[in-house]
């Protein structure tokens, strides 16, 4: 079976974090809201939308999180659309640590929160894109934590939950991971801390870019 090494975008990949405080700020403010504080929408990063608005505005009518979602990301492409969108920097490193592994026989795949589009343009952006051979978004599965992501992508790349690496900076990457059986292999220059990944069933937690081709297997 082959070796799955699928990667979270944002906080994982990138550093898209100034891009998604401003669209989400721009959505609450929209709709005559006080936008949530930076912190808050740090933690939210990776989930679904519409899941994310739940957590941001638990208090809210299901509808509204819906039209939230819909206005961030209108908010999300006319940024990119008029060019005002923030750099979203790889993470120091990480070509140097793709090579890596894939010179050690891991193939690559993308499992995120993003659309297909922002996903796209991400690794577009970046010239990355045929590196990963199964790419998953929020626009084709339910919200992480539910294992479809994952168990989309093995299917697609010929691998196992026993040769599969779920890397990500969330514990909704973690829960992900072990309720697909995969290894769980946390970050830690992402948006949730080391022992929150741990807490959520991180098999390891890689302290740096670097770290990663060693932490990949038990």
């Amino acid at each position: 079976m082959n070796k799955l090494a699928l990667f979270d975008c944002d906080g994982t990949l990138v550093d898209s974090q100034a891009n998604i405080c401003q669209a989400m700020e721009t959505a609450f403010a929209l709709h005559g809201l006080a936008p949530p504080v930076r912190p808050a929408i740090r933690r939210i990063v990776g989930l679904s939308l519409v899941e994310a608005m739940r957590g941001l505005l638990p208090d809210a009518e299901e509808a509204q999180h819906h039209a939230l979602a819909e206005d961030y990301k209108a908010a999300f492409r006319r940024m990119r659309e008029s060019g005002t969108m923030t750099d979203e920097p790889l993470f120091d490193g990480m070509i140097a640590a793709l090579d890596a592994l894939a010179a050690d026989g891991w193939l690559f795949g993308v499992a995120t929160g993003k659309s297909d589009r922002g996903l796209a343009h991400v690794l577009d952006v970046h010239n990355i894109t045929a590196r990963f051979v199964t790419l998953q978004t929020a626009d084709r599965h339910p919200s992480k934590p539910h294992p479809s992501m994952i168990e989309t992508a093995m299917a697609e790349a010929g691998a196992v939950p026993a040769t599969t690496v779920m890397i990500g900076d969330t514990s909704y990457d973690m829960l992900m991971a072990r309720a697909a059986g995969a290894r769980a292999l946390g970050v830690a220059w992402g948006y949730h801390p080391a022992d929150e990944l741990r807490a959520a069933g991180a098999h390891a937690v890689a302290e740096d870019v670097a770290d990663l081709p060693a932490q990949m297997e038990p």
